[in-house]
């Protein structure tokens, strides 16, 4: 794992002691992508407005021409990445593999965020193959936390993306000829009126770890 993915300066030491790993353990260090008071190591692409408040990007729309973006500043290749969401209105996403183009478009697997009845938990190709894996109604009511916090796995390696939910497997995918590798980004539907939020953004590059 590279140190880029310390945007905020902490040590791997202190990253391991985070996550409750006594010195001298062995295990993967998850690293942090985001410091809980600033935007350092992302950058807004687009309309909207993101903020960082309580700890977590915030971003809010309203039926904004396009769609607003925060796309990570570096790009990664095989990962786990975890976060925890809220979407309190509007249609958002997680990238990944991303390629973005002016002005606002971002190319590549998005895993869908927002409201029930939207496919949380899916994978959508955007400028591509469109839905690749969406969850039916009734299975995205069985993990998705209305109008809360929900937490959000997306395991990337090779063709292999696989989504969960609140510990629920929504989505995945198998040898996919997708991107492999890119940026990542948050986004904002453009269009409706939106109120998302992120937080706690971690990543763990590579292979899986062993044992």
């Amino acid at each position: 794992m590279g140190m880029r993915g310390l945007v905020i300066g902490l040590s791997v030491t202190v990253c391991s002691m985070a996550f409750g790993q006594a010195a001298g353990e062995a295990g993967p260090v998850w690293a942090p992508l985001m410091d809980g008071q600033t935007l350092a190591g992302w950058h807004p692409v687009g309309h909207g407005t993101w903020t960082v408040e309580d700890g977590a990007f915030v971003g809010r729309a309203d039926n904004e021409q396009l769609y607003g973006l925060l796309v990570s500043d570096w790009s990664y290749r095989d990962f786990a990445l975890r976060l925890k969401f809220r979407c309190s209105a509007g249609d958002s996403g997680v990238y990944i593999r991303t390629l973005l183009r002016p002005p606002d478009q971002a190319h590549g697997l998005q895993v869908q965020v927002g409201p029930p009845g939207t496919g949380t938990g899916g994978i959508y190709e955007s400028y591509g193959r469109a839905w690749l894996s969406k969850p039916t109604s009734e299975a995205e009511q069985g993990y998705l936390k209305a109008d809360d916090w929900n937490s959000l796995t997306i395991t990337a390696r090779g063709g292999d993306v696989t989504v969960e939910v609140n510990g629920v497997k929504s989505a995945e995918l198998k040898a996919d000829p997708g991107r492999p590798e890119g940026q990542l980004a948050l986004q904002m539907h453009s269009g409706t009126a939106m109120e998302v939020r992120f937080k706690e953004i971690e990543i763990l590059e590579g292979p899986p770890p062993e044992g």
